[in-house]
Protein backbone atom coordinates (compact mmCIF):
# COMPACT_ATOMS: atom_id res chain seq x y z
CA UNK A 1 0.00 0.00 0.00
CA UNK A 2 1.67 3.43 -0.94
CA UNK A 3 1.79 5.88 2.01
CA UNK A 4 2.69 9.30 2.07
CA UNK A 5 4.46 11.33 5.10
CA UNK A 6 3.23 14.69 6.27
CA UNK A 7 5.78 17.27 7.19
CA UNK A 8 5.89 15.64 11.10
CA UNK A 9 6.31 12.36 9.97
CA UNK A 10 3.26 11.05 10.62
CA UNK A 11 1.88 8.50 7.72
CA UNK A 12 -1.33 8.64 5.69
CA UNK A 13 -2.00 5.80 2.84
CA UNK A 14 -3.32 6.91 -0.38
CA UNK A 15 -5.48 3.76 -0.35
CA UNK A 16 -7.67 5.87 2.35
CA UNK A 17 -8.49 8.22 -0.40
CA UNK A 18 -9.26 6.69 -3.28
CA UNK A 19 -12.62 6.21 -4.60
CA UNK A 20 -14.53 4.17 -6.89
CA UNK A 21 -13.89 5.78 -9.84
CA UNK A 22 -11.34 8.81 -11.68
CA UNK A 23 -11.38 11.30 -13.86
CA UNK A 24 -8.32 12.68 -15.46
CA UNK A 25 -8.47 15.94 -16.75
CA UNK A 26 -8.78 15.67 -20.86
CA UNK A 27 -6.75 17.03 -23.44
CA UNK A 28 -9.33 18.86 -25.27
CA UNK A 29 -12.96 20.30 -23.95
CA UNK A 30 -14.38 17.65 -26.08
CA UNK A 31 -13.41 14.61 -23.92
CA UNK A 32 -15.43 15.31 -20.55
CA UNK A 33 -16.86 12.68 -19.10
CA UNK A 34 -20.60 13.12 -18.80
CA UNK A 35 -21.51 10.40 -15.51
CA UNK A 36 -23.22 11.83 -12.83
CA UNK A 37 -24.57 10.66 -9.53
CA UNK A 38 -28.22 11.49 -8.38
CA UNK A 39 -28.59 12.09 -4.61
CA UNK A 40 -31.62 10.05 -3.22
CA UNK A 41 -31.93 12.08 -0.10
CA UNK A 42 -33.65 15.24 -2.36
CA UNK A 43 -32.89 14.15 -6.26
CA UNK A 44 -30.07 16.43 -6.42
CA UNK A 45 -27.62 15.51 -9.82
CA UNK A 46 -24.57 16.54 -9.43
CA UNK A 47 -21.61 15.64 -11.24
CA UNK A 48 -18.87 14.21 -8.80
CA UNK A 49 -15.33 14.99 -10.13
CA UNK A 50 -12.73 11.94 -8.66
CA UNK A 51 -9.24 11.90 -8.51
CA UNK A 52 -7.17 8.32 -7.22
CA UNK A 53 -3.72 8.89 -6.26
CA UNK A 54 -1.22 6.27 -7.20
CA UNK A 55 1.87 7.89 -5.44
CA UNK A 56 3.51 10.87 -3.29
CA UNK A 57 3.69 12.91 -6.94
CA UNK A 58 0.15 12.58 -7.10
CA UNK A 59 -1.37 13.53 -3.86
CA UNK A 60 -4.78 15.37 -4.19
CA UNK A 61 -3.70 18.27 -2.35
CA UNK A 62 -0.63 18.71 -4.61
CA UNK A 63 -0.59 22.44 -5.80
CA UNK A 64 -1.43 22.94 -9.42
CA UNK A 65 2.08 24.59 -10.40
CA UNK A 66 2.47 23.45 -14.16
CA UNK A 67 0.22 26.46 -15.57
CA UNK A 68 1.16 29.04 -18.31
CA UNK A 69 3.38 31.54 -17.75
CA UNK A 70 2.36 34.81 -19.05
CA UNK A 71 3.47 35.15 -22.76
CA UNK A 72 4.04 31.41 -23.74
CA UNK A 73 0.53 30.45 -24.67
CA UNK A 74 0.62 30.59 -28.50
CA UNK A 75 -1.75 32.97 -30.10
CA UNK A 76 -2.68 34.97 -27.17
CA UNK A 77 -1.93 38.39 -26.21
CA UNK A 78 -0.65 39.92 -22.89
CA UNK A 79 -0.63 43.10 -21.80
CA UNK A 80 -0.11 45.21 -18.48
CA UNK A 81 -0.93 48.30 -17.48
CA UNK A 82 -1.91 50.74 -14.68
CA UNK A 83 -5.31 52.48 -14.17
CA UNK A 84 -5.90 55.36 -11.16
CA UNK A 85 -9.30 54.54 -9.42
CA UNK A 86 -9.27 56.81 -6.62
CA UNK A 87 -7.04 59.51 -5.18
CA UNK A 88 -4.69 57.12 -3.49
CA UNK A 89 -5.15 53.82 -5.20
CA UNK A 90 -3.71 52.90 -8.90
CA UNK A 91 -4.28 48.85 -10.20
CA UNK A 92 -2.40 46.82 -11.61
CA UNK A 93 -4.34 45.37 -14.67
CA UNK A 94 -3.20 42.30 -17.17
CA UNK A 95 -4.85 40.85 -20.45
CA UNK A 96 -4.41 37.59 -21.18
CA UNK A 97 -6.19 35.41 -24.28
CA UNK A 98 -7.41 36.29 -27.75
CA UNK A 99 -9.12 39.96 -29.05
CA UNK A 100 -12.51 38.98 -29.35
CA UNK A 101 -13.38 36.34 -27.66
CA UNK A 102 -15.56 36.37 -24.48
CA UNK A 103 -15.07 39.06 -22.46
CA UNK A 104 -14.07 37.57 -18.81
CA UNK A 105 -12.64 39.01 -15.38
CA UNK A 106 -11.14 36.93 -12.85
CA UNK A 107 -11.36 38.06 -9.16
CA UNK A 108 -8.75 37.10 -6.78
CA UNK A 109 -8.88 35.64 -3.46
CA UNK A 110 -7.78 37.08 0.01
CA UNK A 111 -8.81 40.04 0.22
CA UNK A 112 -5.37 41.03 -0.52
CA UNK A 113 -3.72 37.57 -1.68
CA UNK A 114 -3.23 39.06 -5.60
CA UNK A 115 -3.79 37.68 -8.77
CA UNK A 116 -1.85 34.20 -9.42
CA UNK A 117 -1.34 33.38 -13.02
CA UNK A 118 -2.47 29.34 -11.86
CA UNK A 119 -5.97 30.73 -12.96
CA UNK A 120 -5.00 30.92 -16.19
CA UNK A 121 -4.82 26.81 -16.53
CA UNK A 122 -8.68 26.75 -15.70
CA UNK A 123 -9.43 29.13 -19.15
CA UNK A 124 -9.15 28.25 -23.14
CA UNK A 125 -7.47 31.07 -23.67
CA UNK A 126 -8.76 31.16 -27.07
CA UNK A 127 -11.59 31.73 -26.38
CA UNK A 128 -11.52 34.17 -23.59
CA UNK A 129 -10.48 38.00 -23.39
CA UNK A 130 -9.44 37.47 -19.88
CA UNK A 131 -8.80 40.70 -17.49
CA UNK A 132 -6.73 39.79 -14.22
CA UNK A 133 -5.74 42.45 -12.29
CA UNK A 134 -4.41 42.74 -8.41
CA UNK A 135 -7.69 44.56 -6.21
CA UNK A 136 -7.09 47.55 -4.19
CA UNK A 137 -3.74 47.29 -1.68
CA UNK A 138 -3.06 43.53 -3.08
CA UNK A 139 -0.39 42.33 -5.74
CA UNK A 140 1.68 45.14 -7.99
CA UNK A 141 -1.31 47.90 -6.91
CA UNK A 142 -0.66 50.74 -5.01
CA UNK A 143 -0.18 51.90 -2.47
CA UNK A 144 0.64 48.11 -1.12
CA UNK A 145 -1.54 47.22 2.42
CA UNK A 146 -3.23 50.32 2.15
CA UNK A 147 -6.28 50.19 3.83
CA UNK A 148 -7.85 53.49 3.36
CA UNK A 149 -10.28 53.48 0.80
CA UNK A 150 -10.50 49.56 0.65
CA UNK A 151 -14.14 49.18 0.94
CA UNK A 152 -16.40 46.05 -1.06
CA UNK A 153 -18.54 48.88 -2.54
CA UNK A 154 -15.52 50.98 -3.86
CA UNK A 155 -13.89 47.50 -5.40
CA UNK A 156 -17.21 47.11 -7.23
CA UNK A 157 -17.21 50.93 -8.62
CA UNK A 158 -13.22 49.37 -10.14
CA UNK A 159 -14.66 46.60 -11.60
CA UNK A 160 -16.89 49.03 -13.55
CA UNK A 161 -14.15 51.33 -14.55
CA UNK A 162 -12.09 48.06 -15.76
CA UNK A 163 -14.68 47.36 -17.91
CA UNK A 164 -15.31 50.42 -19.59
CA UNK A 165 -11.91 50.96 -19.48
CA UNK A 166 -11.74 47.78 -21.88
CA UNK A 167 -14.85 48.38 -23.53
CA UNK A 168 -16.46 45.63 -22.51
CA UNK A 169 -20.91 45.87 -22.89
CA UNK A 170 -20.88 42.66 -20.49
CA UNK A 171 -18.69 40.12 -19.50
CA UNK A 172 -18.36 36.94 -17.54
CA UNK A 173 -17.03 36.68 -13.65
CA UNK A 174 -14.84 34.38 -11.97
CA UNK A 175 -13.63 34.13 -9.00
CA UNK A 176 -12.62 32.39 -6.09
CA UNK A 177 -12.89 32.39 -1.70
CA UNK A 178 -13.04 36.11 -1.30
CA UNK A 179 -13.54 36.14 -5.13
CA UNK A 180 -16.38 34.40 -5.37
CA UNK A 181 -18.02 36.80 -2.73
CA UNK A 182 -16.53 40.07 -4.86
CA UNK A 183 -18.52 38.39 -7.65
CA UNK A 184 -21.91 37.86 -6.20
CA UNK A 185 -21.65 41.51 -4.37
CA UNK A 186 -20.66 42.87 -7.89
CA UNK A 187 -23.16 40.61 -10.32
CA UNK A 188 -26.23 41.89 -7.62
CA UNK A 189 -25.17 45.54 -7.98
CA UNK A 190 -24.47 45.71 -11.99
CA UNK A 191 -26.41 42.19 -13.09
CA UNK A 192 -26.96 43.30 -16.54
CA UNK A 193 -23.10 43.64 -17.03
CA UNK A 194 -22.63 39.61 -16.15
CA UNK A 195 -22.86 37.34 -19.02
CA UNK A 196 -21.90 34.27 -16.66
CA UNK A 197 -21.10 33.20 -13.28
CA UNK A 198 -18.37 30.65 -12.05
CA UNK A 199 -18.00 30.61 -8.52
CA UNK A 200 -15.42 28.45 -6.29
CA UNK A 201 -14.70 27.99 -2.86
CA UNK A 202 -17.71 29.74 -1.61
CA UNK A 203 -17.51 32.51 0.94
CA UNK A 204 -20.27 35.17 1.62
CA UNK A 205 -18.51 36.88 4.30
CA UNK A 206 -21.10 35.69 7.16
CA UNK A 207 -19.38 36.61 10.85
CA UNK A 208 -19.99 32.59 11.55
CA UNK A 209 -17.25 31.87 8.32
CA UNK A 210 -14.67 34.26 9.92
CA UNK A 211 -15.26 32.53 13.32
CA UNK A 212 -14.84 29.16 11.68
CA UNK A 213 -11.28 30.37 10.08
CA UNK A 214 -9.98 31.91 13.25
CA UNK A 215 -11.57 29.34 16.00
CA UNK A 216 -13.35 26.64 14.51
CA UNK A 217 -10.79 25.53 12.46
CA UNK A 218 -8.95 24.13 15.45
CA UNK A 219 -11.06 21.05 15.04
CA UNK A 220 -9.52 20.38 12.41
CA UNK A 221 -6.03 21.60 12.77
CA UNK A 222 -5.75 21.71 16.36
CA UNK A 223 -1.08 21.57 16.12
CA UNK A 224 -1.62 24.42 13.47
CA UNK A 225 -3.90 26.74 15.26
CA UNK A 226 -1.84 26.39 18.51
CA UNK A 227 1.39 27.39 16.60
CA UNK A 228 -1.03 30.66 15.33
CA UNK A 229 -2.40 31.17 18.43
CA UNK A 230 0.41 31.63 20.47
CA UNK A 231 1.47 34.05 18.42
CA UNK A 232 -0.52 36.69 20.88
CA UNK A 233 -1.35 36.27 24.76
CA UNK A 234 -3.25 33.57 26.38
CA UNK A 235 -5.95 36.08 27.38
CA UNK A 236 -5.97 37.40 23.63
CA UNK A 237 -6.93 34.35 22.18
CA UNK A 238 -10.82 34.24 22.68
CA UNK A 239 -10.01 36.80 19.94
CA UNK A 240 -7.86 36.11 17.71
CA UNK A 241 -9.64 38.49 14.77
CA UNK A 242 -9.15 41.53 17.03
CA UNK A 243 -5.95 40.58 18.39
CA UNK A 244 -4.27 39.93 15.05
CA UNK A 245 -5.80 42.95 14.00
CA UNK A 246 -4.47 45.61 16.13
CA UNK A 247 -1.37 44.23 15.58
CA UNK A 248 -1.66 44.76 12.08
CA UNK A 249 -2.02 48.49 12.38
CA UNK A 250 0.44 48.85 15.15
CA UNK A 251 2.46 51.98 13.86
CA UNK A 252 5.84 49.43 14.42
CA UNK A 253 6.24 47.91 11.25
CA UNK A 254 7.96 45.08 13.04
CA UNK A 255 4.70 43.98 14.87
CA UNK A 256 2.67 44.20 11.77
CA UNK A 257 5.34 41.89 9.93
CA UNK A 258 5.93 39.40 12.67
CA UNK A 259 1.88 39.16 13.20
CA UNK A 260 1.18 38.66 9.41
CA UNK A 261 3.73 36.15 8.82
CA UNK A 262 1.85 33.80 11.68
CA UNK A 263 -1.87 34.74 10.19
CA UNK A 264 -0.26 33.63 6.40
CA UNK A 265 1.72 30.45 7.29
CA UNK A 266 -1.26 29.47 9.53
CA UNK A 267 -3.62 30.30 6.18
CA UNK A 268 -1.05 28.10 3.77
CA UNK A 269 -0.59 25.29 6.11
CA UNK A 270 -4.76 24.63 5.98
CA UNK A 271 -5.53 25.45 2.42
CA UNK A 272 -4.64 22.25 1.28
CA UNK A 273 -4.70 18.18 2.93
CA UNK A 274 -1.21 18.19 3.44
CA UNK A 275 0.77 21.76 3.10
CA UNK A 276 2.25 22.28 0.12
CA UNK A 277 6.08 23.21 1.54
CA UNK A 278 7.40 24.99 -1.81
CA UNK A 279 4.33 27.00 -1.45
CA UNK A 280 3.96 28.10 1.66
CA UNK A 281 7.58 28.81 1.40
CA UNK A 282 7.24 31.16 -1.76
CA UNK A 283 4.39 33.21 0.22
CA UNK A 284 6.01 33.61 3.31
CA UNK A 285 9.63 34.66 1.57
CA UNK A 286 9.08 38.27 1.76
CA UNK A 287 6.93 40.54 3.88
CA UNK A 288 5.50 42.03 0.39
CA UNK A 289 3.93 38.48 -0.26
CA UNK A 290 2.38 38.43 3.29
CA UNK A 291 1.70 41.40 4.79
CA UNK A 292 -0.86 42.64 2.53
CA UNK A 293 -3.13 39.69 2.30
CA UNK A 294 -2.76 39.81 6.44
CA UNK A 295 -3.99 43.35 6.33
CA UNK A 296 -6.63 43.52 4.12
CA UNK A 297 -8.03 40.37 5.30
CA UNK A 298 -8.33 41.33 8.97
CA UNK A 299 -9.30 44.50 7.86
CA UNK A 300 -12.37 43.05 5.95
CA UNK A 301 -13.02 40.85 8.78
CA UNK A 302 -13.77 43.39 11.19
CA UNK A 303 -15.44 45.45 9.31
CA UNK A 304 -17.84 42.46 7.92
CA UNK A 305 -17.23 42.86 4.69
CA UNK A 306 -18.87 45.67 4.58
CA UNK A 307 -21.79 43.64 3.17
CA UNK A 308 -25.68 43.84 5.37
CA UNK A 309 -25.71 40.79 7.26
CA UNK A 310 -27.30 37.57 4.42
CA UNK A 311 -27.26 40.10 1.92
CA UNK A 312 -25.89 38.08 -0.67
CA UNK A 313 -28.46 35.18 0.13
CA UNK A 314 -30.69 37.47 0.12
CA UNK A 315 -29.86 39.44 -3.29
CA UNK A 316 -30.28 36.18 -5.20
CA UNK A 317 -33.27 36.93 -6.83
CA UNK A 318 -31.18 39.87 -8.80
CA UNK A 319 -29.50 36.98 -10.63
CA UNK A 320 -31.07 34.35 -10.39
CA UNK A 321 -30.89 34.26 -14.52
CA UNK A 322 -27.62 34.62 -15.17
CA UNK A 323 -26.11 31.21 -16.03
CA UNK A 324 -23.90 30.09 -13.20
CA UNK A 325 -21.82 27.16 -11.82
CA UNK A 326 -21.22 27.00 -8.50
CA UNK A 327 -18.22 24.43 -7.27
CA UNK A 328 -16.91 23.87 -3.59
CA UNK A 329 -14.46 21.11 -2.72
CA UNK A 330 -15.84 19.01 -0.13
CA UNK A 331 -12.71 18.64 2.24
CA UNK A 332 -12.01 22.96 2.01
CA UNK A 333 -11.42 23.85 5.37
CA UNK A 334 -10.88 27.65 4.81
CA UNK A 335 -14.26 27.99 3.03
CA UNK A 336 -16.27 24.99 4.36
CA UNK A 337 -19.36 23.23 2.47
CA UNK A 338 -22.07 25.19 4.46
CA UNK A 339 -21.77 28.16 2.66
CA UNK A 340 -21.81 26.77 -0.82
CA UNK A 341 -24.50 24.27 0.29
CA UNK A 342 -26.55 27.39 1.72
CA UNK A 343 -25.70 29.26 -1.69
CA UNK A 344 -27.48 26.16 -3.30
CA UNK A 345 -30.25 25.74 -1.95
CA UNK A 346 -31.21 29.69 -2.48
CA UNK A 347 -29.89 29.73 -6.40
CA UNK A 348 -31.06 25.91 -7.59
CA UNK A 349 -30.94 27.60 -10.65
CA UNK A 350 -27.15 27.56 -10.66
CA UNK A 351 -25.61 24.25 -11.28
CA UNK A 352 -23.44 23.28 -8.14
CA UNK A 353 -21.01 20.59 -7.86
CA UNK A 354 -19.46 18.84 -5.12
CA UNK A 355 -15.43 18.31 -6.07
CA UNK A 356 -14.83 15.46 -4.25
CA UNK A 357 -10.91 15.11 -3.19
CA UNK A 358 -10.71 18.92 -3.11
CA UNK A 359 -9.67 21.15 -0.75
CA UNK A 360 -9.00 25.23 -0.72
CA UNK A 361 -6.19 25.23 -3.01
CA UNK A 362 -6.05 24.61 -6.90
CA UNK A 363 -5.55 20.87 -6.60
CA UNK A 364 -5.81 18.75 -9.51
CA UNK A 365 -9.68 17.75 -9.19
CA UNK A 366 -10.76 21.73 -8.86
CA UNK A 367 -8.86 22.47 -12.11
CA UNK A 368 -10.48 19.31 -14.04
CA UNK A 369 -14.08 20.49 -12.63
CA UNK A 370 -13.42 24.30 -13.40
CA UNK A 371 -12.08 24.06 -17.20
CA UNK A 372 -15.62 22.06 -17.36
CA UNK A 373 -17.52 24.32 -16.05
CA UNK A 374 -16.20 27.04 -18.45
CA UNK A 375 -16.70 24.58 -21.11
CA UNK A 376 -20.42 25.04 -20.10
CA UNK A 377 -20.71 28.27 -19.17
CA UNK A 378 -19.25 29.18 -22.69
CA UNK A 379 -21.77 27.00 -24.32
CA UNK A 380 -24.73 28.59 -22.77
CA UNK A 381 -23.40 31.94 -23.69
CA UNK A 382 -22.90 31.17 -27.42
CA UNK A 383 -19.50 31.88 -26.99
CA UNK A 384 -17.53 29.34 -29.39
CA UNK A 385 -15.14 31.51 -30.11
CA UNK A 386 -13.48 34.97 -31.26
CA UNK A 387 -16.13 37.30 -31.98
Amino acid sequence: MPCLKNRRGVQTHARAFRLAASVVAPATAGEWPKGTTTDPFNGLVMRISHLLPECPAEYPSRMVDAFHQPGTVCGTQRSEERLAVHSRHELHLERHGTAGALPTVFLHGGPGAGLSYACLNSFDLSRHDLVLFDQRGAGRSTPSAELDGNTTALLIEDLERIRTHFGFDSWMVAGGSWGSCLALAYAQAHPERVLALRLHGIFLGRPEEVRWWFHGIASVFPDEWEHFASHVPADERGDLLTAFYHRLISADLAVQESAAWALRNFSARTQTLEPDEAHVAHLLSSPARYLPVARLFTHYCMNRFFLPEGALLAGIDRIRHIPAEILQGRYDMVTPMTSAWDLHKAWPEARFEIVTLANHASSPAMLAAQRAATQRLLERTHAVGPN
